[in-house]
């Protein structure tokens, strides 16, 4: 059964992570992995014309995709980190604007050629309901792409995660985890012609890898 989202509370989470995560001083950069220069680039996303980042936080990759002439929006439900990102690179033609993810797509008509997670709101929706509004939101042939940590062995589905440690008051969400083969099942459900998820190893052994998936329309 999907679990129910306090989109406030999450919304407060999310925003007291924005004082800590966003870096006046960031420069634009993209990487699917959590090991800086490691693993692949955008590449991964074709050649698009415009792209949507979904949990877009610092708005880094935008920054980049924007550097090469792609038209990028991002959604991000924090509006101190929507605020600080917008405002950051908004002279690079970036366009980034608040909201839940899943109320955003049902009330906007804007289609792209790629739509794409990293470590974002892909990792923390409910899949059955996120995946057919990307679909929709996609041009023909489009990609979505999204990467996040792979499932802990035997710990699948919806997955409890409190934030800021485990003292103070209880900040917390919930993150979706499984098996590669499973994430490209709900892939095809949703409507999608092709799906993809493999792990890519941490540059060190025994370290924790990467899922990264890849659907085409």
């Amino acid at each position: 059964m999907p679990v129910p989202h306090d989109i406030a509370a999450e919304t407060e989470l999310w925003d007291a992570y924005a004082e800590s995560a966003f870096k006046d001083d960031a420069e634009p950069s993209f990487c699917w992995t959590q090991y800086a220069g490691h693993g692949p680039g955008p590449e991964l996303l074709g050649s698009p014309e415009s792209v949507l980042e979904v949990g877009c936080g610092t708005g880094r990759a935008l920054a980049h995709l924007a550097r090469q002439g792609v038209k990028a929006t991002g959604v991000d439900l924090a509006p101190r980190m929507v605020q600080r990102a917008g405002e950051k690179w908004a002279p690079l033609g970036v366009r980034i604007e608040q909201g839940e993810i899943l109320d955003w797509l049902a009330t906007h008509e804007g289609r792209y050629d790629a739509v794409y997670s990293i470590f974002g709101a892909a990792w923390f929706t409910d899949p059955s309901r996120l995946f057919p509004l990307v679909r929709e939101h996609l041009t023909p042939g489009g990609v979505f792409v999204f990467s996040q940590p792979p499932a802990i062995p035997g710990a699948y589905g919806p997955q409890g995660m409190y934030k800021g440690g485990f003292a103070g008051k209880a900040r917390f969400t919930y993150r979706y985890s499984y098996r590669p083969a499973v994430w490209e099942r709900l892939l095809l459900r949703a409507g999608f012609a092709t799906a993809e998820a493999t792990e890519v190893d941490a540059p060190k052994p025994g370290h924790i890898g990467t899922l990264i998936v890849r659907a085409r329309a």
